[in-house]
Parts: C-alpha cells; structure tokens; sequence
C-alpha cells in the first residue's frame, strides 16, 4: 500500500518551518512520500506576491535532495484554483492512501472547504499545531515549535527564516518586490 502526506499551500514565500514540517512527516513510518504541492491561486486568498512558477521553482529547489519528497506541479500547471477535493481524486490515481496535512488555523475554515463533507471521507487529517489548540478525535496532531508565517514574513522580511539553499534567491524577490510596492505607494503618499 503506497501513502502520501499532500502537504499544499501558497509557499509565499516558502520557509524554515515549511521545511521542518516535510521533515517530520518523513519520520512518520506510515508515510511513504511526501507531495508537496503549491497552489496556483489560493480560493482563500486574493494574490500572492510571488508568482506560482517561481513558488513552484524554489519548492524544487529546497527539497531537491530529499528521495521521499515529491514537489508536484499538478495544481500550477491546471493555472486556475484547484479545490483541494480535485486533488486528492487526482492523487488517489496513483496512491492508496492520502493524508491531508493542514495548519490548526485551517480548522475554523475548514467546513467552508469545496465538498468537505467529501474530501474527509476520502483523507486522513494531520494538523500542524504549535500551540494548545484542540484537535478533532479523527484528526492526527503533529507538534511543531516553529513559529514562522508567511504573511508575517512577506511584511518584516528575514532571511534567516529561509531555506539556505535558496536563501539569497528569495530574499534578492522580496527585495525588489517590497521596494517596488514602496515607490508605488510613495506616489500615492506625496
């Protein structure tokens, strides 16, 4: 029986505890691979600041090394939202089982996901927690004590909370990114 822990997500920027949380799901001896999966468009979220193709470049890049980690370009490539439900159907051609890897802050959303009543009967849930919250008895939790966001990140920029394999490509993208969105909004300012 082949599984798969789908490990999906905007990756805007990709970062260290993106990378930790691949490495604890390759400790889970019920897990044969780990895909990992950056979505075109988010149906949660408007923009990204990085486009899909380069998100989808510096995933390949970090977890290169890693035989047991597939970076997956399915959802790129479709160029349009993906429902996660579609995925996992499209997965569950090649593989027995899917585990479904989601953060805790992904809980109170989750009844809004796309055919959700659908997508838990066809996947294992493992949540991502740092904190104390409270887990669903069918859910599996998985302790990480990274406390780094995305978001956060794409507003105070560090580079040490980047991949060092592709630390200095992403930082020189935030860069010229951010320095942008400030001449943009100097005019607006003036």
């Amino acid at each position: 029986m082949k599984t798969i822990a789908l490990y999906g997500g905007s990756f805007d920027p990709p970062h260290l505890a993106h990378e930790a949380i691949v490495k604890a799901l390759r400790e889970l001896d019920f897990i044969d691979k780990v895909v990992v999966m950056p979505t075109f468009l988010n149906p949660f979220k408007e923009t990204f600041t990085a486009p899909a193709e380069l998100r989808l470049q510096w995933l390949k890049d970090i977890f290169s090394s890693y035989e047991d980690v597939q970076v997956s370009s399915y959802e790129v490539d479709l160029k349009k939202k993906v429902p996660t439900i579609e995925t996992v159907k499209y997965l569950l051609n090649s593989y027995d089982k899917v585990y479904l890897i989601i953060g805790a802050d992904n809980l109170k959303s989750l009844h809004q996901w796309y055919k959700f009543d659908a997508l838990k009967r066809v996947v294992t849930f493992i949540v991502v927690t740092r904190d104390e919250i409270a887990i669903p008895k069918n859910f599996i939790r998985l302790d990480l004590h990274e406390d780094i966001s995305s978001s956060d990140l794409r507003k105070n920029f560090d580079s040490l909370k980047i991949p060092k394999k592709v630390r200095d490509k992403i930082t020189q993208y935030y860069k010229e990114h951010n320095a942008k969105q400030n001449t943009k909004n100097s005019r607006y300012t003036r």
